[in-house]
């Protein structure tokens, strides 16, 4: 019997090709992995959130008007791009285990800080809300890790399903949500701004340190040990190994961040990029600022709107199920596509609509179900779109567009409201119209069929 459900599945003639095989993974191995990957991205998230939610009040302590929320708002999502793009050659080179704890730790380190940098200055507050994009970028770990793991399974109940057991992982998102908005509205008339923050570290660190019994996944095991053998000169080894398990050679050596824009890699890295720019323009308009965008255009007062963001991402968590099984059925592109347009229609509407409590919770929260709803089926897609060698840089790269697309809608935002412009044409703008161009372009994507196993 083979020592690797990967072995059995792709390569049962390993062992005689070298005198190497990857780690044994059981499938306790892989429901281990499943919920330690669900919380790192709940808290993560958790702490993603919170610096929106509670942008609004720091503002008041510190006297910044709605422009500089807005532009600090801009440099933090600038700077977590950068962090986001650095973190795939990273893990690429390091594992995708090492880069789970990495992320975790970072994040939750971050969130400690951002209770005591504030009062330094915009400089201090900018500078770790950026290195927090660790915690954002942890969702790309998570999908490339995951990917990997669950392709190496033999459970057939899993291999049909991966994509909604994804998206139960990527619902980590509303549920990070629901905690930052829930806790927000208990805990800051007691602790007030700083202390949420503190408290959000904890969870985040007792996850970084459960993540260490993580078992690193067989495609990259197979990765690490080809170049390890190129890297010795035993290329007659390395070759046989790649043949053993599947492994196109050529392109296992051309590895790199050049390797995402040549050939079948192109078109995944320039499509999906510009699909999550755009995409991302309407998160930071309608997610990471929308207590702003409710307050602002509707008149909801905060303490409303928080419980609007409860009870919308309740919506939300359901729409992260709802694509991920959908995707498992008629693709994960086309699931992705339909849900960003359904979105960009339903927020349109909210704005444009009348401010009583009722449609205005009614709309926001089917806009959060067509909005972050397809993550749990593009995260998935991204994965499939890049080979093992690549599968983390290639996912960086088109990660990283996201906190850029957060700040063209920042700069869209800061130059609208300096000019005397209102809010609710600065979320049309730079948040309905995006989300919905961001589904037509998804369209333009390579179809991965979703009973292919990459």
């Amino acid at each position: 019997m083979p020592t690797a459900a990967y072995v059995a599945k792709q390569a049962p003639d390993a062992a005689s090709a070298a005198d190497w095989q990857p780690q044994h993974l059981t499938s306790a191995d892989v429901k281990y992995a499943t919920w330690i990957a669900f919380f790192a991205w709940v808290f993560a998230v958790y702490d993603f959130i919170l610096f929106g939610t509670l942008l609004p009040v720091m503002g008041e302590h510190f006297s910044w008007n709605q422009a500089t929320q807005a532009e600090i708002a801009t440099w933090v999502a600038l700077g977590g791009a950068v962090v986001a793009f650095a973190i795939g050659p990273v893990v690429d080179r390091l594992g995708r285990r090492a880069g789970i704890i990495f992320t975790v730790t970072g994040s939750a380190l971050c969130s400690l800080l951002t209770a005591f940098t504030a009062g330094m200055g915009k400089g201090g507050l900018i500078g770790v809300r950026s290195v927090a994009g660790l915690g954002y970028a942890e969702e790309g770990v998570n999908a490339t890790y995951l990917t990997e793991i669950y392709a190496a399974s033999t459970d057939p109940k899993l291999v049909k399903r991966r994509g909604f057991i994804y998206s139960l992982v990527q619902s980590g998102w509303p549920v990070g949500a629901l905690i930052a908005a829930g806790l927000t509205a208990v805990l800051l008339p007691q602790i007030g701004w700083q202390g949420c923050f503190v408290f959000a570290a904890i969870p985040a660190f007792v996850v970084a340190f459960l993540a260490r019994r993580l078992k690193e996944s067989p495609q990259f095991q197979v990765h690490l040990r080809i170049a390890q053998l190129r890297k010795s000169g035993q290329d007659g080894q390395a070759q046989a190994l790649a043949r053993a398990y599947g492994v196109d050679y050529q392109e296992h050596a051309k590895a790199g961040i050049g390797a995402a824009f040549r050939g079948t890699a192109l078109r995944a890295t320039l499509v999906l990029s510009v699909a999550l720019l755009l995409n991302w323009s309407a998160i930071q308009v309608f997610s990471v600022l929308g207590t702003s965008v409710i307050v602002s255009v509707h008149h909801v007062s905060f303490q409303n709107s928080l419980w609007i963001l409860v009870l919308s991402n309740l919506v939300g968590f359901c729409g992260y199920l709802f694509h991920g099984w959908l995707g498992d059925r008629i693709g994960r592109r086309n699931t992705v596509a339909m849900g960003w347009m359904c979105g960009g229609l339903a927020f349109a509407a909210m704005i444009y609509g009348p401010s009583d409590l009722v449609t205005v919770v009614t709309l926001y929260s089917v806009g959060l179900f067509f909005l972050n709803g397809p993550y749990s089926a593009l995260l998935f897609f991204m994965s499939e779109s890049f080979p093992t060698s690549i599968r983390a840089t290639g996912g960086a790269i088109v990660h990283a567009m996201g906190p850029i697309g957060a700040v063209m809608a920042g700069l869209g935002i800061t130059g609208v409201l300096t000019s005397g412009g209102q809010w609710y044409s600065a979320a049309i703008w730079f948040g309905a119209v995006p989300c919905f161009l961001s589904g037509l372009v998804m369209l333009a994507a390579r179809h991965v069929s979703p009973d292919s196993v990459k």
